[in-house]
C-alpha cells in the first residue's frame, strides 16, 4: 500500500534531483540538506534530524518516564508501540488507520489513499474513519499540546498514549488504576479507538499476545529497546462489555476460507457500503464480481475478466488497524488479504472473485488479486518475516494453481510494478513492498527450491549470443546506499540487503542516477530516496541488453539507455536469457506507452461513459527492445454504482484493440500491438 503525501514527495524528490551538488552527496550517502522523497523519515541519525526527538537509546528512557508520570506499565507502552511501530516510526505521515508517531495516535482527517485507481472516480483526499474517538485529538486536549507536536516529537507522542491508557483504565475501574497487567485489557482495547467490539477486542488481544511472549530489538536508528515476557499474565476480557460498543459485520463462524489448509487463515469480510445513503456511487471499499467467467456484457453475454497478476503489498501499518480501516467503507481502500508479520497469519477479506481496491490502477485491479503485507517499506526489513514470507508463497501458489496465473516476475507483481492509468497517478503510485523486500527468497519458496537454485533460474552467467538481462545480484550481500525522507530531512538507511542495482546514465559511478519522466518531469536525475523507483532495477527482473563497457551493463530502460554495474564474477548482479522482446514497427520514429488496456470508444455502449486510454509521458524510440509480457485483454468494467442502478452498470465493455504488456522500466506498461514488431532473441 505504501501510503505517503504525494505532493509532498514528488516535491522532494524534483528539490533533490534539482541540485547537483545534493545529488551526488545522496549518492554518496552523505546528507547535506534536504532532498530525495517517499514515505517516512530515515534511520540512520533519525534522532538528530527531526525537533524533539531522542537521542539513541533515549527512546526506552523516555518509556519508563512516560509509565511513570501516569502510573502506566511500560510493559503495556513498548508491547503497543511494538505492535503498531516496531518502535520507530516516520515522521508526519499517516499509517494505514490515520495514526502517527510511535504511539499511533489516530487523527480524524488524514490523506486518503486511492486504492481503486480510476480516475474518473477519484477517492476524496481526505478520509474519515468512523470511530468511538480520535486518540491524536484525545491526547493533545489531555497534554495541552498541539496534534502536530504529538506526531513529530516522541517524547509527547508517549506521553499522549500514556495519558491516555490511564484516563481509559480509571474510567474503567471506579476512578483507581489497575492492580495487576491484566486489568489494562480494556484500557488496551479503548486505546484501539474501534468501532466495534470484536476489532477492539483483536487488538487488545495482540498487545497482550506480545506482552506474553516479549520482544527485544535494536531499531534501525541504534536504539536498543527491550520487552522481557510475561507469560503468566491474565487480561480481564470481560472489560470489553463495558466500552458499549456495537458487534461487527463478522461472517458466520462456519464461513469457509479461501485460502490452502496449510496456513492459518481467517475470514474478515471488507466493508462494500455507501458512504452517502443518497448516492449510491458513493461506496467502499470493493466491488462485486463474478471473475473469472462469471461477468456479463452490456449485451447480456456471458464474459471472462481473467485473473492475471497478484500482487505483494505493505500496509503501512500493523495487521489489526489495517484489518480495521478495511472494515470501514470511508476508506475507500481493501486487499484481498492480509497477512501478519509475526507468525504469518493471514485474514481474507474480499473474495478472489470481486474485486479488491489495491493497486492504484483500475485496469490492474480488475485483473488482480491483491496480497497485504503488515509492515513499513522503509523499515522492511525488521517487517518481512520469514513465517510472513511462508504464508505469501503458499497462498501465491494455492491461487496461482486456480485461476493459471504463472509463477514468474510478471505476473506476481510488488505494487512498484504497476503503472499508473496517467503520468500524474503514474508518478503517484506507491513503491511497496520496497528495496528490502526478498524476492529471491520470496520467489524460491514459490517455487519451492532452494535460494540459490531459485538464482541460477534467471539465466547463463555467460552473455554468449544471449540478450536478455534478469537483474540477479545476492540479496545477502547487495547493500547499496538507500536515503529515507519525510516532511524536510533525508537520512541515510543502515547498511542493509537490498533487492535492486541502481541505473546511471553513463558507465561509471561518477554519471548521475537516471530519471524517470514521471518523477521528474524536469529532467532532473534520480536520487538514492527508497521511493525514487525511476533509478532501480529489481531482482527478477528482465531488459533487453544494449552494450557493455568494462564492468558496466547497459539495458533498454524507459526509452533510453541505462547502466548498472555488473562486474563477472562473485560481483556479477545479472544474468542472460533469451526470450521474446518489442521493437516500434518499421518506418516509426517512436511509440507511445500507456498504463492501460481498456477498449477503444467505439466499444462503449451510449450509457456508459468512454474510458480513455491516455498516452503518458514515455515512448520508444525506433531501435529500442523490450521483453514483451503477452498480449492482454482489452476490457472495462464498469462499475459505477453500489446496486447497479444505471443502465449497463455492473458489465465488461470489451475491446478489439489489442495491446502488449512490456517490461518498460521498474513497472510493467502497455503498448499498441499494433505499433510493435514482437520478435524472439536468442
Amino acid at each position: 500500500m505504501t501510503r505517503d503525501h504525494e505532493g509532498r514527495r514528488r516535491h522532494l524528490i524534483a528539490r533533490a534531483a534539482g541540485s547537483t551538488a545534493l545529488t551526488t552527496s545522496l549518492v554518496a550517502g552523505v546528507i547535506v540538506g534536504v532532498g530525495g522523497g517517499g514515505a517516512g523519515l530515515a534511520r540512520t541519525a533519525y534522532s538528530q534530524a527531526r525537533a524533539g526527538a531522542a537521542a539513541p537509546g533515549s527512546r526506552m528512557a523516555l518509556m519508563r518516564a512516560a509509565a511513570r508520570e501516569f502510573g502506566v506499565p511500560v510493559r503495556l507502552l513498548l508491547a503497543i508501540s511494538y505492535n503498531q511501530t516496531r518502535w520507530e516510526r516516520q515522521g508526519d505521515a499517516p499509517s494505514v488507520d490515520g495514526g502517527y508517531g510511535l504511539m499511533d495516535l489516530t487523527a480524524r482527517t488524514f490523506p486518503a489513499v486511492d486504492g481503486r485507481g480510476d480516475p474518473a472516480r477519484p477517492a476524496p483526499r481526505n478520509v474519515t474513519l468512523a470511530r468511538t474517538h480520535y486518540t491524536l485529538d484525545e491526547a493533545a486536549q489531555l497534554l495541552h499540546v498541539s496534534a502536530m507536536t504529538l506526531k513529530t516529537d516522541e517524547r509527547q507522542n508517549i506521553r499522549g498514549a500514556a495519558a491516555l491508557l490511564a484516563r481509559y483504565a480509571r474510567k474503567l475501574d471506579g476512578g483507581v488504576l489497575p492492580a495487576s497487567l491484566g486489568g489494562w485489557y480494556g484500557a488496551v482495547a479503548e486505546y484501539s479507538s474501534a468501532a466495534n467490539a470484536e476489532s477492539a477486542r483483536s487488538f487488545a488481544d495482540d498487545v497482550f499476545s506480545t506482552l506474553r511472549r516479549g520482544a527485544s530489538l535494536t531499531t534501525t536508528d541504534g536504539q536498543v529497546l527491550d520487552l522481557p515476557p510475561a507469560p503468566g499474565v491474565n487480561p480481564d476480557r470481560a472489560q470489553v462489555s463495558s466500552l458499549g460498543l456495537q458487534p461487527a459485520r463478522v461472517a458466520a463462524a462456519s464461513t469457509s476460507v479461501d485460502c490452502p489448509s496449510a496456513i492459518s487463515c481467517t475470514f474478515v469480510p471488507a466493508a462494500y457500503a455507501q458512504d452517502d445513503p443518497s448516492d449510491p456511487a458513493n461506496y467502499g471499499n470493493y466491488d462485486t464480481a463474478g471473475r473469472p467467467d462469471q461477468m456479463l456484457t452490456p449485451a447480456g453475454q456471458t464474459a471472462s475478466m481473467k485473473i492475471k497478476y497478484i500482487i505483494i503489498h505493505d500496509t503501512e501499518g500493523s495487521y489489526d488497524s489495517t484489518i480495521s480501516t478495511f472494515q470501514n467503507p470511508a476508506s475507500y481502500v481493501s486487499a484481498n488479504y492480509v497477512i501478519r508479520s509475526s507468525d504469518g497469519a493471514v485474514t481474507e477479506m474480499v473474495r478472489p472473485q470481486n474485486v479488491s481496491w489495491g493497486a492504484g490502477d483500475w485496469y490492474v485491479n480488475m485483473h488482480a488479486i491483491n496480497i497485504e503485507n503488515e509492515g513499513f517499506a522503509a523499515q522492511g526489513g525488521t517487517w518481512y518475516t520469514e513465517a510472513m514470507y511462508s504464508s505469501d508463497a503458499a497462498l501465491v501458489r494455492y491461487l496461482a494453481a486456480r485461476y493459471g496465473i504463472p509463477l514468474n516476475r510478471a505476473h506476481i507483481l510488488g505494487h512498484e510494478d504497476v503503472p499508473g492509468p496517467t503520468n500524474y497517478w503514474t508518478s503517484v503510485q506507491h513503491w511497496d513492498p520496497g528495496p528490502f523486500w526478498n524476492w529471491n527468497h520470496f520467489m524460491a519458496l514459490v517455487h519451492g527450491v532452494s535460494d540459490s537454485a531459485e538464482q541460477a533460474s534467471g539465466g547463463s552467467v555467460s552473455r554468449g549470443t544471449h540478450h536478455l538481462v534478469t537483474i540477479d545480484p545476492t540479496f545477502s550481500s547487495n547493500e547499496p546506499t538507500v536515503t529515507d525522507c519525510s516532511g524536510a530531512s533525508c537520512v541515510t538507511l543502515p547498511k542493509q540487503p537490498a533487492n535492486f542495482v541502481y541505473l546511471r546514465t553513463g558507465p561509471g559511478s561518477s554519471y548521475p542516477l537516471i530519471g524517470d519522466p514521471a518523477l521528474h518531469p524536469d529532467g532532473s536525475n534520480g536520487t538514492t530516496a527508497d521511493s525514487d523507483w525511476g533509478d532501480k532495477a529489481t531482482i527478477g527482473e528482465t531488459f533487453v541488453y544494449a552494450g557493455q563497457s568494462g564492468n558496466w551493463t547497459a539495458i533498454w530502460f524507459s526509452g533510453r539507455k541505462a547502466w548498472f554495474h555488473n562486474p563477472s564474477g562473485t560481483g556479477q548482479k545479472a544474468l542472460y536469457r533469451s526470450g521474446e522482446v518489442i521493437t516500434p514497427k518499421a518506418g516509426l520514429t517512436s511509440i507511445p506507452v500507456y498504463g492501460a488496456a481498456y477498449p477503444e470508444s467505439s466499444a462503449y455502449p451510449s450509457a456508459v461513459p468512454v474510458k480513455q486510454v491516455v498516452k503518458l509521458a514515455y515512448t520508444i524510440p525506433a531501435g529500442q527492445a523490450y521483453p514483451v509480457i503477452g498480449t492482454v485483454p482489452t476490457d472495462y468494467y464498469y462499475a459505477a454504482t453500489i446496486n447497479s442502478s444505471l443502465t449497463d452498470d455492473h458489465t465488461v465493455i470489451l475491446g478489439t484493440t489489442a495491446y502488449d504488456q512490456i517490461s518498460f522500466n521498474h513497472r510493467k506498461f502497455f503498448v499498441q500491438a499494433n505499433n510493435v514488431t514482437v520478435k524472439s532473441l536468442s
